[in-house]
């Protein structure tokens, strides 16, 4: 995405065992004799194009997320508000808009960012909804992926996200790290600018509709954030534990107004995309 190099993910990346053989049609680059090799470089974005959106609506299916004292679970609410900003980009005609899920079902975490680069996306966003002890903390945070993170907060927060699979038995843990770092390190560098640029932009938009958590933009060690060719954020939209945040995710006018917010924070996104890459 422009002009962002199309690197391929090492097959470690994605579970697969090294030494097995891709598919032609599924390979991007291989790892020969330690080296990668980069794709050709992708178009510059162009205008008149439409640009390709997926939500990843966390959670889902047997794994609940967050879930409030009332019973609001972190799935329900975040797979509403996926929904309306999928409604409110699609309605402008200049985005087509994917759901890893449009329903109640679990997704391993590695699947979607598969999802993600299978569809060629332009742009990932995750949406979450935390639950803490704290029940005073409130408000929304934009996150993008580092391998440090900002702080102990968005640590812990990622390493929470990261464990989902293993409610369904799955452990992404034991992937081979060394190497899926070195192939991070090189492909993510300007997707995490364009995350960086969308995050900024998003919270502009929707500071005036919502709290906003103390550091409204963090970063930290999201597996799902991990797409090497795929700008990616994950928004807390607020605190289940919170009652006033409860509130407002179970609002659907909360949900629209918010979806109309980050729809600006996309049109924006893709307008300066656009004008640096005519630079």
């Amino acid at each position: 995405m422009y002009g962002l190099l199309a690197i391929g993910l090492s097959t470690v990346v994605f579970g697969q065992e090294a030494g097995q053989t891709l598919n032609p049609k599924d390979q991007f680059d291989t790892i020969a004799t330690g080296a990668l090799t980069p794709a050709p470089p992708m178009p510059l974005f162009d205008p008149s194009q439409t640009h390709v959106i997926v939500i990843d609506p966390g959670h889902g299916g047997i794994d609940p997320g967050a879930v409030s004292h009332d019973g609001t679970k972190e799935k329900d609410v975040v797979l509403a508000y996926a929904k309306a900003l999928k409604q409110f980009l699609e309605g402008s005609g200049r985005y087509e808009v994917l759901l890893t899920r449009g329903n109640d079902k679990f997704i391993k975490l590695d699947d979607r960012v598969k999802y993600a680069r299978d569809h060629k996306a332009e742009l990932f966003i995750a949406v979450h909804a935390d639950m803490l002890d704290n029940h005073t903390v409130r408000g929304t945070t934009v996150y993008t992926v580092s391998d440090q993170a900002s702080d102990f907060e968005a640590d812990a927060l990622a390493k929470k996200e990261n464990g989902a699979d293993q409610i369904a038995g799955l452990n992404l843990s034991k992937q081979k790290q060394d190497v899926a770092n070195a192939l991070m390190t090189l492909a993510q560098r300007e997707a995490k600018s364009e995350a960086l640029l969308f995050a900024q932009k998003t919270v502009h938009e929707i500071s005036p509709l919502t709290e906003l958590s103390g550091n409204p933009l963090r970063s930290a060690a999201f597996v799902v954030l991990k797409a090497p060719d795929v700008p990616s954020v994950l928004v807390e939209l607020g605190y289940l534990s919170n009652i006033d945040d409860e509130g407002r995710l179970n609002s659907a006018k909360w949900r629209k107004d918010m979806a109309e917010a980050m729809g600006k924070a996309v049109d924006s996104y893709f307008a300066t995309a656009s004008a640096n890459a005519e630079k």
